[in-house]
């Protein structure tokens, strides 16, 4: 029997399965895990307009951490995460790298065509780089004897470069750690990641799929079949495991009001009866991966103005959605102006049916935002139909 479900319910199942809501009394180490093996995937994304992508997703469910709890677990002695690619380049779970060891074995098919290309045209030089790297390693691949100079196709990449995303994507290597201006410092997966597993049993190319797309479906709790997939970048062969999860009972059809495509529920998730976040949401966010399932479950259509060009852009350059409730109630462009001491508000627009106060509690949370980042105040320049609001709400400084 196919269950029905009002947009209302259903928006507040995604908040709560995506783990938004809650207290947000600061995030330690055991918070940030948790918050991690939750998503199952952070992307990693280098852009430094407000903070880097992948340290949003914990501030906008935890609130204000420390950052260095976060490195830790990136990179440090008991990492708790490892990268590769998920959705896009993503931190997850230790636990799920046997999930992912299908996609190691096959490259070429999922991401990097051109470093797996490398790896079979230019072997000789790759099996270099692999034995310097036993014997010197961990190195970036700038530190290589026979780096090469950067070129001018696919993001400039040297030689050596393409050596090591060979080796990264086919997971004999691993990221022991950033540095500078976050660049990837590789090492073999044996000598970063525990025994238990990087040695751990091989999985099954259709267990491994049915894994991600229990951790998708439980992060996501109502979705379609495409919203499954989409999460791990799986092909449209992966519908086979969907109907294996909804035979046995862990996926149930529903019909959602509003939805122009059948819907899926997660047996585990939760049905709220109501949502109270009040947070900014990264455009990297898991839950604004797919901007067509943001436009279904919220109304909310989002484009980031990063990779629009100046002229076509509606709201800004790096902007946020503001959730307050279970829906979108505002839109700002932000940017941290790290020399200025100084978070500014470029552009801030009201959601329709925004509620009342919605410019008050928006001042609220841009003010823990920028003492987060320790920023001394916020400026509000008055452009978008809720600048003004802001700014009063605001009252000149960091509330």
């Amino acid at each position: 029997m196919v269950e029905r479900m009002s947009a209302a319910v259903a928006r507040r199942m995604v908040l709560t399965a995506g783990g938004f809501g809650g207290a947000r009394a600061g995030g330690r180490a055991a918070g940030l895990r948790g918050m991690v093996a939750r998503l199952g995937a952070v992307q990693i994304d280098s852009v430094t307009v407000l903070a880097r992508a992948h340290l949003m997703p914990a501030f906008s469910r935890l609130g204000a951490y420390e950052v260095g709890d976060f490195e830790a677990l990136a990179w440090g002695k008991r990492r708790a995460w490892f990268e590769y690619w998920g959705h896009e380049a993503c931190f997850m779970p230790l636990a799920m790298w046997p999930l992912l060891r299908w996609r190691m074995r096959q490259p070429g098919k999922w991401v990097g065509s051109q470093a797996a290309r490398f790896g079979t045209e230019r072997a000789d030089f790759v099996a270099r780089v692999r034995d310097e790297l036993r014997d010197r390693g961990p190195l970036a691949a700038a530190d290589l004897s026979e780096a090469g100079r950067a070129k001018g196709a696919w993001w400039g990449w040297s030689d050596g470069k393409m050596a090591m995303e060979h080796l990264f994507w086919t997971g004999e290597v691993t990221v022991s750690h950033r540095r500078g201006a976050f660049e990837r410092v590789y090492d073999f997966a044996e000598r970063v990641l525990p025994e238990a597993v990087h040695g751990a049993a091989e999985v099954s190319e259709g267990e491994a799929v049915k894994g991600l797309l229990r951790v998708a479906a439980a992060a996501m709790g109502v979705m379609t079949e495409g919203d499954l997939r989409a999460y791990w970048r799986l092909r449209p062969g992966a519908a086979a495991q969907v109907r294996q999860l909804v035979e046995a009972g862990e996926l149930a059809a529903v019909t959602i009001q509003g939805w122009d495509r059948p819907g899926l529920m997660w047996h585990g998730a939760k049905v709220p009866r109501q949502v109270e976040a009040g947070c900014l949401v990264s455009p990297f966010d898991p839950l604004l991966w797919e901007r067509d399932r943001a436009l279904r479950v919220f109304g909310f259509h989002y484009r980031i103005g990063l990779y629009t060009p100046r002229a076509q852009r509606t709201e800004g350059y790096y902007v946020l959605p503001f959730f307050l409730g279970s829906g979108v109630a505002a839109r700002v462009d932000l940017k941290a102006d790290r020399k200025a001491h100084v978070l500014r508000v470029e552009a801030a627009h009201r959601e329709a049916g925004a509620p009342d106060g919605a410019a008050e509690a928006l001042a609220t949370e841009l003010g823990r935002l920028a003492g987060w980042l320790g920023l001394d105040r916020v400026v509000v320049v008055e452009r978008g139909d809720m600048a003004g609001a802001l700014r009063a709400a605001l009252t000149g400084g960091v509330k």
